[in-house]
């Protein structure tokens, strides 16, 4: 029987997506992307699908990983970027080898080389991360208000008040605490 991973938690951006590969940070971390088969599963379901992946892609893809994370926390709290992820940045988006094409619908799609690699595909991950947290795209980064998760988001809506990086997991978990913690408060008065 094929081992049984958790599900990704994909959004509408790509690089903070990327980083919710590593969730519950704050707490029992949950890894999504154990394998190199689940790399490149999550590849696939972005857009970016690759033929084949090794260990030490995956190594290279788990490090840009947590640089866009601290780079993204950083720019959240409105602090500078530490400098190594920076680095680890700027070297997956120069390394990578992709094109942005235009859909016959009018949208932008990712054409990775063929034969494609890993190394690509971290190319255009690394690459969006660099527009959201330069502050190039219409948005705001934030980070998760769950004390568990903490994870960063790039926060789209209309108010750019959003609280939680997913409403369906983090959201819910926090309002259901308040809701249970208020029950108990009413069963003791």
């Amino acid at each position: 029987m094929p081992a049984v991973f958790p599900d990704f938690r994909l959004g509408t951006v790509l690089a903070t997506s990327f980083t919710a590969t590593l969730t519950e940070r704050q707490g029992d971390a949950v890894e999504r992307i154990p394998t190199p088969q689940r790399l490149l599963d999550w590849l696939a379901v972005s857009g970016l699908a690759v033929d084949s992946c090794t260990t030490a892609q995956l190594e290279l893809a788990r490090e840009l990983r947590e640089s866009i994370h601290a780079a993204a926390t950083a720019a959240a709290i409105h602090d500078t970027p530490p400098a190594s992820a920076v680095e680890v940045i700027n070297d997956r988006s120069i390394q990578g080898r992709a094109s942005a094409v235009l859909t016959a619908d009018g949208n932008r799609q990712w054409w990775l080389g063929s034969p494609s690699c890993v190394e690509d595909a971290l190319g255009v991950i690394a690459a969006d991360a660099i527009s959201i947290i330069a502050g190039e795209r219409d948005g705001r980064l934030a980070l998760c208000a769950s004390p568990t998760c903490r994870a960063a988001f790039f926060d789209t809506s209309q108010s750019r008040t959003r609280k939680w990086c997913d409403m369906n997991t983090c959201g819910n978990r926090q309002k259901k605490a308040r809701f249970l913690a208020n029950q108990r408060k009413a069963a003791h008065q």
